[in-house]
């Protein structure tokens, strides 16, 4: 079959992150519009376990889970020789953005060098086309998290050709997302609260599950080679009109909840843009969705970045990965956070001789 016949359709599809909120509702959604089978990968045995569990229950028998990474150079060429997709959805990303901050070389591994074998080895195998799922904090990102999904956004802008169709998809919020805001506050409204707000004029994009899934498959749909895509969202949330409504509308007293304002926490921003300064827009062949256009890294420039990270992961040199971001997006504002915990670094290698210099 086609590379460019309906996703939909009779196709075997890899589905990375398969045991996420966006992964496993996006297996499903396939699974029941026909596909001939789904490849769930994973390497959180927990999460691949319920998402192969409730499919089997359902009575599925179209789908195979996969334990493992998606920086498994081995395991991608193995599962892709024997099964052949048609199609990869990338939905497999460190997401938690205070989390990642304290953490950073496990999201650049994950994000970018997961993001580059992927698409490399889909590349490899001929696979007709790969969607990943990005994020609105790829664009004007001050944390490490945003940054890297940049970095994988230009991957694929990079790699992707009219073999391999290569697109990103720039979301907000998905609504009921694991560690999204909606289901933290209602879990700290049946506390009887506190509601925990970082700033009274936080805002965020907003999109639900289900609007998640329809435009991943509009998306995969489009004649694209490479491109970064963003949908219509709307006018961002103030979170705490929305902290407001869920308390309003909660069965317990509202009179007796509190809203705390904590501040920002490292990577936080107080909104989320969409498109960067040096970024425009242009139509697609669907309503729903733009092109987003701007400057690119020519291909010798972001592979030697690519090296340079893929060293510096291996060494654990922080310097390294951060000078590496921030010459790769240089819109990029690393947090306190993280500056304070290179310091940490280069004054540790500088005392045992080895004293690698950043300046980001």
């Amino acid at each position: 079959m086609s590379p460019r016949d309906d996703v939909n359709s009779d196709r075997i599809v890899l589905v990375t992150g398969a045991g996420g909120c966006i992964g496993s509702a996006l297996a499903k959604r396939l699974i029941h519009s026909g596909a001939k089978l789904v490849l769930l990968l994973d390497h959180a045995e927990q999460n691949l376990y319920e998402i192969h569990s409730e499919l089997s229950a359902a009575g599925s028998s179209s789908h195979v889970p996969v334990l493992g990474d998606i920086a498994d150079k081995a395991l991608l060429d193995e599962i892709l020789d024997k099964y052949r997709p048609g199609a990869i959805f990338h939905a497999a990303a460190f997401k938690h953005v205070p989390l990642m901050e304290a953490n950073p070389v496990a999201v650049i591994r994950n994000n970018i060098l997961g993001t580059w074998t992927l698409a490399s080895a889909a590349l490899r195998h001929g696979v007709g086309q790969l969607i990943m799922i990005s994020t609105d904090k790829a664009a004007n990102p001050r944390s490490v998290m945003g940054a890297a999904k940049r970095v994988a956004e230009l991957v694929l802008l990079r790699l992707g050709n009219k073999k391999t169709r290569m697109s990103a998809l720039r979301l907000g919020n998905v609504l009921g997302s694991n560690g999204s805001v909606v289901p933290l506050f209602q879990q700290q409204i049946q506390r009887g609260g506190p509601v925990t707000v970082t700033h009274p004029d936080s805002r965020r994009y907003f999109v639900s599950l289900t609007e998640t899934i329809d435009l991943i498959l509009a998306a995969a749909k489009l004649n694209e080679d490479a491109a970064i895509l963003i949908p219509e969202l709307g006018a961002p949330v103030n979170i705490l009109d929305l902290a407001n409504n869920l308390i309003r509308e909660s069965v317990t007293s509202a009179a007796n909840i509190e809203i705390v304002f904590t501040g920002l926490r490292p990577g936080d921003k107080l909104t989320e843009d969409l498109v960067t300064a040096t970024e425009w827009l242009e139509a697609t062949s669907d309503p729903k969705l733009k092109k987003v256009n701007g400057p690119q890294l020519t291909a010798k420039r972001l592979d030697s970045a690519i090296q340079a990270i893929s060293e510096g992961v291996r060494t654990r040199n922080l310097a390294v990965l951060v000078d590496t971001l921030c010459e790769v997006v240089p819109e990029y504002e690393p947090s306190e956070t993280l500056l304070a915990l290179l310091n940490v670094q280069l004054v540790v290698g500088a005392q045992n001789g080895c004293a690698p210099s950043a300046q980001p």
